[in-house]
C-alpha cells in the first residue's frame, strides 16, 4: 500500500497497537526494551490462556479424531492437507511432521495439496482459484484416506469445496479454523472441526500448530508407535 493512500493510516494504526515500541518516539533504550518485554509478555499470555480453551474443549474430540486417524493410516490411507497463505504453510508443515517426524518417530504418509506449483498455478490459470484443492482431492483422495483443511476464518471456499470432495469420497474430514469456525462450523459431512475461538490471526495460527501437533502426538500413540 502506498504511503499516505487512504486506509494505509488505518494499517499504520494496527500495527502501532501490535507493536507499540517500533513507533516509539523515545530514545531512551531501556524504556524501549521494557515495551518489548510487556508485548511479549501480553502475547505469551493471550496463546497460552487461548491454547488451555482448545485443550479444556476438545481433548476428548482429539483423543477420537487421532484413534480414527490412526484407524485409517493403519488401512492405507494418506493424509492430505492443505490452506491458503500462511495456513498453507502450516498445511505443508503438518504433512512433513507426519511423513519426516525425525528419528524414533515413526513416519506416516502425507501430503501438502499447496507444494506443488504447477499444478496449484495450472488449476488457478484453466480453471479457477475455487477448485484448486477439490479437483487434487478428486485426483488422490481414496475412501481410507484424511482430508486436513487448515483455515483462519473457516470460510475459504476453496477449502470447503475440497472437503466437501473429501466427504464424498469417504475420506475422513477435518478442519481446523479460527474465530467461531465460520462456514466450516456448517460444513455437511465434516467429520471433525477444531477451532482456536481467537479474532487475532496471529494468535489463531500459533494455537492451530499445537492443535494438529497434538493430533500428531496422539495418532502415533493411538498406533503403539514412538
Amino acid at each position: 500500500m502506498i504511503a499516505g493512500a487512504p486506509g494505509s493510516r488505518g494499517s499504520a494504526a494496527a500495527m502501532e497497537a501490535l507493536y507499540p515500541f517500533l513507533y516509539a518516539t523515545s530514545s531512551d533504550l531501556a524504556a524501549v526494551m521494557a515495551e518489548v518485554r510487556q508485548s511479549t509478555l501480553a502475547k505469551i499470555t493471550e496463546i497460552g490462556e487461548l491454547r488451555r480453551q482448545v485443550c479444556a474443549r476438545d481433548s476428548d474430540r482429539l483423543l477420537a479424531c487421532a484413534a480414527d486417524m490412526a484407524s485409517r493410516f493403519t488401512s492405507g490411507g494418506r493424509l492430505l492437507a492443505f490452506g491458503n497463505g500462511g495456513s498453507s504453510t502450516d498445511a505443508q508443515e503438518m504433512a512433513t511432521l507426519f511423513l519426516h517426524p525425525g528419528p524414533g518417530s515413526r513416519a506416516l504418509p502425507a501430503f501438502g495439496l499447496a507444494n506443488d506449483t504447477a499444478v496449484v498455478t495450472a488449476l488457478c490459470n484453466d480453471v479457477g482459484v475455487d477448485v484448486v484443492f477439490s479437483r487434487q482431492v478428486a485426483a488422490l483422495g481414496r475412501a481410507q484416506d484424511i482430508a486436513v483443511a487448515l483455515s483462519t476464518s473457516g470460510n475459504s471456499e476453496n477449502l470447503l469445496r475440497g472437503l466437501t470432495e473429501a466427504s464424498r469420497r469417504g475420506m475422513l474430514t477435518i478442519g481446523i479454523a479460527g474465530y467461531e469456525g465460520g462456514q466450516m462450523a456448517g460444513l455437511d459431512g465434516l467429520d471433525y472441526l477444531f477451532v482456536a475461538p481467537s479474532t487475532s490471526v496471529h494468535r489463531i495460527q500459533e494455537a492451530q500448530t499445537t492443535i494438529y501437533h497434538a493430533l500428531w502426538e496422539l495418532t502415533l500413540a493411538a498406533l503403539g508407535s514412538g
